[in-house]
C-alpha cells in the first residue's frame, strides 16, 4: 500500500484545512487508519485514529473538538477535517495504516497556521 497525503497549506489562526489521505497499488479498506503530526524540534504524536469499520475513533486530547477524521472505503481515502486551526498546531502532517501496527506511512503534508 502507497499513501499519499494532501491538503496541507498555509492557514490564519481560527481557520480550517482538509488534509485527505489516498491509498495506491492497493486498497486501504481493511486498514485501521491514524494521522499524525510532527513539529519542529519535537517528537511525533497521534493526532488522530479510525479502525478499518470507521466505528472507534480516536483524537488526541489537544484536537477534541476541532478536529475530525472519517473514511472512505471505497474511494480508499481518509480524511482529517482540521477547524479552528492554532498556531500550534503547526507541524507536518502524516497518515498511517496499519492491522497490528502502522506499517505503511504517506510522505506528510505541512500545516502552518500563522498568529
Amino acid at each position: 500500500v502507497q499513501l499519499q497525503a494532501s491538503g496541507g497549506g498555509l492557514v490564519q489562526t481560527g481557520g480550517s484545512l482538509r488534509l485527505s489521505c489516498a491509498a495506491s497499488k492497493s486498497s486501504l479498506r481493511n486498514l485501521n487508519m491514524g494521522w499524525f503530526r510532527q513539529a519542529p524540534g519535537k517528537e511525533r504524536e497521534l493526532v488522530a485514529t479510525i479502525d478499518w469499520t470507521g466505528s472507534n475513533i480516536h483524537y488526541a486530547d489537544s484536537v477534541k473538538g476541532r478536529f475530525a477524521i472519517s473514511r472512505d472505503n471505497v474511494l480508499s481515502t481518509v480524511a482529517l477535517q482540521m477547524n479552528s486551526l492554532k498556531p500550534e498546531d503547526t507541524a507536518v502532517y502524516y497518515c498511517a495504516g496499519g492491522r497490528s501496527s502502522y506499517d505503511y506511512w504517506g510522505q506528510g503534508t505541512q500545516v502552518t497556521v500563522s498568529s
